[in-house]
């Protein structure tokens, strides 16, 4: 007997989704930094890798890694050319590039803010079975970027240039870190350091260049732009980021 679900009326399967590719090449990029070769990790450094970057990597909404994919496609439908599949692949991995520079800010934070909670759940450093070996954890996933990048970028025209990216922004973000640090304790004293000037300087550092220009800015380089072209285009993401950081705590 025929299958029912065959012939010319037959509908197609649902096409996978943006976020379900995205979240796909996470499992490719964690078994190959599992797999290393240049580290003989034994099983309990295998096993603890793998849970810290299940608990710090995912968890959050992904909205900056999906930011290069979304933004890379829009850059192709304007040149009317459709992207590939090695250029969204190479997309989603710039996009886990960010998602992972984002861990590596929060794991670090949390520490610093003695926080509590993020995501819902207790602060990687607030399980009993971390505490501060979560710095040294902060660091595995800030190198492991290298990594990735080296392993899928090295030999591409852009590959300077990407590493000069993420490098610049990550100064950028956590001197605004060091401002947030530096202002909210003084601030506790003197209410008169914590004005509007400092206030939004620590945003822009601390959240917009990483959260809304650096999504764009991969994409624009694996397009094949140069960034210097598109100054404005950061002025206004930067402006987008301080809006958004600004409705946050405010909210």
């Amino acid at each position: 007997m025929a299958d029912a679900g065959a012939g010319a009326g037959a509908s197609e399967p649902p096409a996978e989704t943006v976020a379900a590719t995205f979240r796909r090449v996470y499992d490719t990029l964690k078994a190959e930094l599992l797999q290393d070769p240049s580290v003989d990790f034994n099983d309990d450094a295998i096993q603890w890798l793998e849970s810290m970057l299940d608990y710090n990597v995912l968890g959050g909404k992904l909205n900056r890694g999906l930011a290069v994919v979304e933004s890379y496609k829009l850059l192709k439908a304007a040149s009317a050319t459709e992207p590939s599949e090695e250029g969204l692949f190479l997309a989603c991995i710039l996009g886990w590039g960010i998602e992972w520079l984002q861990a590596y800010f929060l794991v670090l934070d949390d520490i610093m803010d003695n926080s509590q909670t993020r995501r819902g759940k207790p602060c990687w450093f607030r399980l009993p079975k971390v505490g501060l070996i979560a710095i040294n954890d902060g660091l595995i996933l800030r190198s492991q970027i290298s990594r990735i990048f080296r392993r899928y970028f090295y030999g591409k025209s852009y590959y300077v240039n990407l590493l000069d990216l993420f490098s610049e922004v990550e100064f950028q973000t956590t001197s605004g870190q060091l401002l947030d640090q530096i202002t909210t304790n003084e601030g506790r004293k003197d209410l008169n350091k914590y004005n509007v000037h400092v206030y939004r300087r620590i945003v822009e550092y601390k959240t917009a260049y990483y959260s809304f220009y650096l999504p764009v800015a991969c994409a624009l380089l694996l397009f094949g732009e140069s960034l210097d072209d598109y100054v404005q285009v950061k002025h206004i993401l930067v402006e987008m980021g301080v809006y958004f950081q600004s409705q946050v705590r405010s909210s």
